[in-house]
């Protein structure tokens, strides 16, 4: 019998999805399930975006050109250039999502075997992408003491070798929320430069920071244009996680000419998602104030509630729409699919992920939960509540 590659083997589960079906039979029984575990917003998708796909004029749905459109390029230039950073369209190549273009820069900057440094715990896909792309993950750990801030830089360090060709970070922080400070990032510039690394950000949530801070890009830092790379997406600055729209930016211009043979490889990013994305850069600040509100109330009500459970520790996350907590349980996964298995509450019951998946450390992170606060204050009241229900009874 065929066997399938050992690559395949070794390729996580998501966190995330993995218990779906137990989502699904808990509904079939009649159960609400509140769906804590997944990044997908409530939030409405601009209408402008929408509407631009509805009154498109094209007659043929044709290839674009594989950096994308270079209409649809200066535009992206223009709205960082309104965030502060001054990059042409010439930096940026449009990929399928921000995922293809973490995988586009993978394959640019790193061969088999070499490595990447990240701080731990991260978003679930980077240990994913890392297996697809046949290099090591060397995770360095940052601890929800410290509200997972950067480890100290004498970690990373540490951790340094032959192998290590670029440190990853994501900035606002999928699964913690954190946001790293300016002078976080200028440490950080200062060590790629030292031993010649390319730092990668993942700065898809740069929209969503709190509590009157700024987000500092990696593009802002002086000194860093050979070695900074940033990965982008629309899915949720937009709420439009379907048009799987992306974007690799690098001063570098070696990195964009290798990235361009990748994206060259797969022909293009997809026509009618970039005409939505390209509207949806005319979207009024309103919308993101509005936005940035709601998520304020959800994130300070999720984490008021949380802390009066007893046993459990939650950071507070002051950018993106994520945070992790820590239950007085023992096993996070035997926790969360006996949530939707065997328990609810008034016949709810709740989706969690549970943290393991997120960092790559084995053992790390077993007793803690990443919560999305994507749903309305009632909804996220409730859902605590059902949380907080069953951990009074559940055994590990």
């Amino acid at each position: 019998m065929p066997t399938i590659s050992s690559k395949g083997f070794k390729m996580p589960q998501s966190p995330i999805r993995k218990l779906v079906p137990y989502a699904e039979e808990a509904h079939k029984q009649g159960k609400t399930v509140y769906y804590l575990n997944i990044g997908q917003p409530d939030i409405k998708t601009p209408a402008i975006a929408l509407d631009a796909v509805k009154v498109h004029s094209l007659d043929i749905l044709a290839y674009s050109r594989s950096e994308g459109s270079e209409e649809y390029r200066k535009k992206i230039a223009q709205y960082y250039d309104r965030n502060a950073i001054s990059i042409s369209y010439e930096d940026i190549i449009v990929t399928t999502g921000g995922s293809e273009a973490l995988l586009f820069a993978f394959g640019s900057i790193m061969d088999e075997d070499d490595e990447i440094i990240i701080p731990e715990p991260f978003y679930a896909n980077y240990n994913g992408f890392s297996t697809a792309s046949g290099i090591n993950v060397v995770p360095v750990i940052s601890k929800i003491e410290d509200n997972f801030a950067l480890p100290p830089i004498e970690e990373f360090e540490k951790l340094i070798t032959p192998k290590t060709k670029a440190i990853l970070i994501c900035n606002p922080g999928n699964p913690t929320g954190y946001l790293y400070s300016k002078e976080e990032i200028k440490k950080l510039a200062s060590i790629v430069k030292k031993h010649d690394l390319f730092l990668i950000a993942d700065e898809v949530y740069r929209e969503f920071v709190y509590d009157g801070v700024q987000h500092y890009s990696v593009l802002q830092e002086p000194g860093l244009e050979d070695h900074a790379i940033v990965v982008d997406s629309v899915s949720k600055r937009y709420s439009m996680c379907g048009a799987r729209i992306g974007y690799l930016v690098s001063k570098n211009k070696e990195v964009i000419q290798t990235a361009l043979k990748f994206a060259q490889a797969r022909l293009s990013p997809p026509t009618l998602a970039q005409i939505a994305s390209e509207a949806a850069l005319d979207t009024p600040q309103s919308y993101f104030d509005d936005v940035i509100d709601e998520y304020v109330k959800r994130r300070d009500l999720l984490v008021s509630e949380l802390e009066k459970i007893e046993g459990v520790k939650v950071a507070r996350p002051n950018g993106a729409f994520y945070c992790i907590a820590e239950l007085p349980i023992k096993n996070s996964d035997h926790f969360a699919q006996w949530l939707l298995e065997s328990f609810d509450y008034d016949n709810n019951t709740v989706m969690v992920a549970p943290a393991a998946g997120f960092y790559s450390t084995p053992g790390v992170g077993q007793n803690q939960i990443r919560i999305a606060y994507v749903l309305n204050e009632d909804s996220l009241r409730t859902a605590v509540k059902v949380l907080s229900e069953a951990l009074k009874i559940y055994k590990d």
